[in-house]
This record gives C-alpha cells, sequence and structure tokens, in this order.
C-alpha cells in the first residue's frame, strides 16, 4: 500500500504511449505451447462444374489441347519420282493377224451404199432452177448514224411506225369507257336528285290572312323593341349599355325593312322547307 509509485508511462515523439522493449514476465510463458496451424476453409466448388466439364468435353477436339492426331507416317521410299505425274497411255494390244486390214469408220470409194427409197429427181438442176426464177433475197433495213459509218438494224431502233400499225391502235380503252359511263350515271343521278329538291322546295303563296297576320306580328315585335329602346338611360357611360343601344337599333331597323316589304308587295311566296 505504501509502496514505491509505479514507473511514469513513456510516450513517443507522435504522443502515443510507447511499448515496453521487453515481454512482462507471467508464469505462462514457461510452459512449452502447441503450434497451432491454421485450418483452411472447404474449397469452393461450384454446383454448374458437371454441366461445364461435360460441355468442354463435347467441343474438345483431339488437337485443341494435346497437338493434331497421330497419322500413319509416309514411307520414305515413296518419294516423288521423275515422269511420275505425266499421264500414261494403255498399254498395246498385240496384234492377231496383221494382214488383217482394220474397220474403217466411213465407207470406201467403191461402196455403193444401198438407200431404201431411190429418186431420180436431178436435185442440181432442180435447185438451179429455183435460184434463177425465185425473187431475189431483199436486204436487212439499217440506218447509218454518223460519217464513219456505224450500221445498225432499222427495226429496233423504234424509228419504225410499228405502234400505229397495232389493231387495237386509235381504240378507247375499255376502263376508259367504264369510267365515262360511271361518271354520266353518277351525274344523271346527281341532276335528279337536284330535281327532287326543288320539286319538294317549291315555292308557296301566302293567303291574306297570313300575310295580315304576319304584318301584325311583325308591328307588334317592333313595339317591344321600341319600348325597350325607350327605357335605355340618356347617357350612355359604358360599353354594355353602347352594345344594347346598337343591338335594339339594328333590330328596328330590320323589323322596319321587313314591315316595308310586306306592305309593299301583297302577292308573297316563301319556299318550303
Amino acid at each position: 500500500m505504501f509502496g514505491s509509485p509505479p514507473p511514469p508511462a513513456r510516450f513517443s515523439v507522435s504522443g502515443r504511449r510507447a511499448k515496453k522493449p521487453y515481454a512482462e514476465e507471467s508464469i505462462s510463458n514457461l510452459l512449452p505451447r502447441l503450434e497451432e496451424k491454421p485450418v483452411k476453409p472447404p474449397r469452393y466448388i461450384s454446383i454448374y462444374r458437371p454441366f461445364v466439364k461435360c460441355e468442354a468435353e463435347k467441343n474438345k477436339a483431339q488437337w485443341k489441347t494435346m497437338g493434331p492426331a497421330k497419322v500413319a507416317v509416309p514411307s520414305p521410299k515413296n518419294f516423288l519420282q521423275k515422269h511420275s505425274k505425266e499421264p500414261k497411255l494403255p498399254a498395246r494390244k498385240k496384234e492377231q493377224d496383221p494382214k488383217k486390214l482394220p474397220e474403217l469408220s466411213v465407207p470406201r470409194r467403191t461402196d455403193r451404199p444401198v438407200m431404201g427409197i431411190q429418186s431420180k429427181k436431178n436435185f442440181i438442176n432442180t435447185n438451179a432452177v429455183a435460184v434463177i426464177t425465185g425473187l431475189p433475197k431483199k436486204p436487212q433495213p439499217i440506218y447509218v448514224d454518223r460519217r464513219q459509218g456505224d450500221k445498225y438494224l432499222l427495226e429496233t431502233s423504234g424509228l419504225l411506225p410499228k405502234y400505229i400499225k397495232k389493231k387495237d391502235y386509235g381504240v378507247t380503252p375499255k376502263y376508259v369507257t367504264r369510267r365515262n359511263e360511271e361518271r354520266e350515271r353518277a351525274q344523271k343521278e346527281y341532276e335528279a336528285s337536284i330535281l327532287e329538291n326543288l320539286r319538294k322546295k317549291a315555292m308557296k303563296r301566302l293567303t291574306d290572312e297570313e300575310r295580315r297576320s304576319l304584318l301584325q306580328g311583325l308591328k307588334k315585335n317592333w313595339e317591344e323593341v321600341y319600348h325597350e329602346f325607350q327605357g335605355l338611360p340618356v347617357e350612355m357611360d359604358t360599353i354594355p349599355k353602347k352594345i344594347n343601344k346598337e343591338k335594339l337599333e339594328i333590330q328596328m331597323k330590320q323589323l322596319e325593312h321587313d314591315i316595308d316589304v310586306i306592305e309593299k308587295h301583297k302577292v308573297i311566296y316563301i319556299a318550303n322547307e
């Protein structure tokens, strides 16, 4: 309890506590220790290893990993010899009878072949007469496009009027005729529909009683609009008031015009809707 105080702690330049140069004495350090070997973890084996091995064995060839396949080495006796690749003629057959002549593929001059049908016609004279009396052969029409005399066939040049000599040249095509007929039929149907509409919308004459009632209704409307116009304020200081005044004036003018037209004309026709 009243022993000597502990030695002061040693610190390095960096401020950390310095380690002691010797190990602390302990009875456990005197006993021999067995060296413990680190236990290695089990080796990782992929679950796809058998599939990969199977695929590798399928795609592996003999020369991919272990070199080319072993083949028979040619014999040194089979070396290339002179004239060995030249074509060789077949061996000549021995003639059994040297006096016998070979068979000819063409007849001899002395041979007279027998024909099945014999004719006494003189073909030479016949051909000569046909050539003399026949018409001369017409030359093939050509055209020249340069001074040097380059000749070309006239038939394939496009200069001959072949198109106008066709059987259907100048004849109206069937599709054009059919189209014209359809157009005429559509025009007739359109005109018929117009006439039907005009017949339905014929003008109707107003009777005197209808004209009188129409005139009274217009005058009554004019009085109502005029009464509303008289109720407007004298001072028009806002835009809505001005717009309302102009609207009433336009209605009064239209009603006055309609009244004048009906009073001026005693016979009035209207269109049926």
